[in-house]
């Protein structure tokens, strides 16, 4: 039988990524017999930061998968596994979004960290269709409406079934932990990820600012 809750269910400071990724890291090895890939590209080998003030997003889907990425930012062609928790929403807004990523050991200058702003002014929120989070950490309060947990990845995109958007990469453990909600609103958050991918990104009132050094006085966090 489906484990599932009806309504609204909150859970402070939850931490979504904490089962699925315990899921990926178990699967890893099948994953990776199958060839799976969670982005459709090698992904750098630099993690970034994301924060938002919220975001409100409908049709999410969650499951375990593997990104393949290169192991070194500077140089070599080594591309190693990274295990990751996909986050989809079919519709997405967000607000007061900020994105951060530091490159070490630049000549001359040292730690420059790029830093992307969105979506400041609540009433011209960032918008996205078809979003897709390949997340490490995330950290967040979070409410869920009409939410099934355990059910299989493969389901998520099921006509009738599934509530999420199309399952990024059909080489995922298809028969793995997944969850899903009509609606997720999470407030406060702070990840980590891999890479994010989206059928369409609408960034408003955008603005990017390179920074000498990294923490969280230059950073998002």
């Amino acid at each position: 039988m489906k484990s599932q809750v009806r309504g609204g269910t909150r859970w402070k400071r939850f931490a979504v990524v904490m089962v699925p990724s315990v899921a990926a890291t178990a699967a890893i090895g099948v994953g990776l017999a199958q060839g799976a890939l969670a982005a459709s590209f090698a992904v750098s080998g630099q993690e970034f930061k994301v924060t938002a003030g919220h975001l409100d997003g409908t049709g999410f889907a969650q499951y375990g998968g593997v990104d393949m990425g290169y192991a070194n930012i500077k140089e070599g062609n080594e591309v190693v596994p990274r295990p990751v928790a996909i986050s989809t929403f079919k519709n997405a807004t967000i607000t007061k979004m900020c994105q951060s990523v530091v490159t070490p050991d630049v000549p001359v200058f040292g730690k420059i960290t790029l830093k992307l702003t969105a979506g400041q002014d609540p009433k011209k929120p960032v918008v996205a269709e078809n979003l897709y989070l390949d997340v490490t950490d995330l950290d967040a309060d979070a409410k869920f409406t009409n939410i099934d947990i355990g059910m299989a990845a493969k389901d998520t995109d099921n006509p009738g079934i599934g509530k999420g958007p199309v399952v990024k990469d059909k080489n995922i453990n298809q028969n793995g932990f997944a969850q899903q909600a009509d609606r997720a609103v999470l407030t406060g958050v702070k990840q980590k990820a891999w890479a994010t991918t989206a059928g369409s990104f609408e960034l408003s009132g955008l603005s990017m600012r390179l920074h000498r050094g990294d923490g969280p006085k230059v950073e998002c966090y």
